[in-house]
């Protein structure tokens, strides 16, 4: 098997199940119930929050565990809008987003909040002037992503956290499901006020993540209960699924710093041979996370080359695995600019730490053949 897949979800390690199976076996207890078998939990999950918060340079009560990206970015958007809505009811996002963060906003819109979706240029990067521009004195909150999930680019996260800092009264929340172990984020001194992990992308399991606080930031809770948390999340915690995620994190962070050239080595081969195959394009930047290639065959249906690679034991996919059972054109690459026969006929290539150039030369050389024998039956 070849699996191309990773922005969509990885393959758990070894380790990280380990973890998760000797948790679950062993401190089983509720981490809520005061025995002396609860607060083993409670240790266990305390010191798991310790660790995700040196890997991460920030402090272990600025860290909430979730359930993934979605419940971390809904969190985040809906968190700040509803605690923060007397001082004002205006979002700023971008018109890539993840469905997460896009439909959390479109409910907000619902309830009078106003959003404002930044454009994108072609390479499907946010304008710094657009950002600057789009801010008055009832914005509470921007949330723009680090690295898209479906074409990869790489928003300038940095240059956005400086111009929040010059405005107090607003939040900045970041996005980084894809970015993280892969392309560097530093938190401390950012503008970033909240940041959204998901373990399930980074070779930990699905049901994981955490959503970053930053200390003094208030947000209204979506979950009311025993306030678990630090109030932030109530619920049973997942103590088991919480080492896990750590595990995963300390695992993707190792690979990053000592795999990544190779990694992008290997995305580069890809591109290359993507850009000798008659009738694709490729539609990702020049600049871009150094896993994901998106590329359109115009006049071929993705979910048929999909499914004719499935037959070689190749897996790909056509845009985010939350938004993908829809039958319309990618969002974003309309947002970038490129016509429709593009954006109906996108594929998108994503790789791990793990691919070889070996899997990267038997894919370009199944897809080619795959495209010849469509456009055989195509006559």
């Amino acid at each position: 098997m070849i699996y191309l897949d990773n922005s969509a979800t990885t393959k758990p390690l070894p380790e990280v199940l380990e973890s998760f199976r000797q948790v679950s076996e062993k401190y089983y207890g509720n981490p809520s119930s005061i025995h002396r078998f609860g607060a083993d939990a409670e240790r266990l999950l305390l010191k798991a929050k310790q660790q995700a918060a040196q890997l991460m340079d920030v402090k272990a009560e600025e860290l909430v565990f979730t359930s993934g990206g979605t419940e971390g970015n809904n969190l985040a958007v809906k968190g700040i809008a509803f605690a923060h809505q007397n001082r004002g009811r205006h979002i700023i996002t971008s018109q890539i987003e993840h469905p997460s963060v896009i439909e959390a906003c479109k409910s907000l819109e619902k309830l009078g909040f106003q959003v404002t979706y930044l454009p994108v240029n072609s390479d499907g990067v946010v304008e710094i002037n657009d950002v600057k521009e789009a801010i008055n004195d009832q914005t509470i909150l921007i949330s723009i992503m680090h690295v898209n999930n479906e074409i990869g680019s790489v928003q300038p996260i940095l240059e956005i956290g400086a111009i929040a800092k010059l405005y107090p009264k607003l939040f900045f929340h970041v996005d980084d499901v894809q970015g993280f172990g892969k392309v560097k984020l530093p938190l401390i001194n950012s503008g970033i006020d909240l940041c959204t992990i998901s373990g399930h992308k980074i070779h930990g399991l699905k049901g994981t993540g955490l959503l970053y606080i930053k200390r003094n930031t208030t947000i209204f809770p979506l979950f009311h209960g025993g306030a678990q948390e630090g109030d932030f999340r109530s619920g049973t915690e997942n103590v088991a699924g919480a080492v896990s995620l750590v595990k995963a994190m300390r695992l993707i962070i190792e690979k990053q710093r000592t795999q990544l050239d190779d990694m992008k080595t290997t995305t580069q081969l890809l591109r290359n041979c993507l850009e000798q195959i008659e009738g694709v394009v490729v539609n990702t930047p020049r600049q871009h996370s150094p896993n994901i290639i998106n590329i359109s065959v115009p006049g071929y249906k993705p979910e048929v080359v999909i499914h004719a690679l499935s037959e070689k034991d190749i897996y790909i996919s056509t845009k985010s695995a939350c938004s993908s059972k829809k039958p319309d054109e990618s969002a974003v690459l309309s947002a970038c600019g490129f016509n429709k026969k593009i954006s109906e006929s996108a594929l998108r290539i994503s790789l791990d730490y793990d691919n070889t150039e070996d899997e990267v030369f038997t894919f370009c050389h199944s897809l080619s053949e795959v495209l010849q024998q469509l456009s055989e039956v195509m006559g």
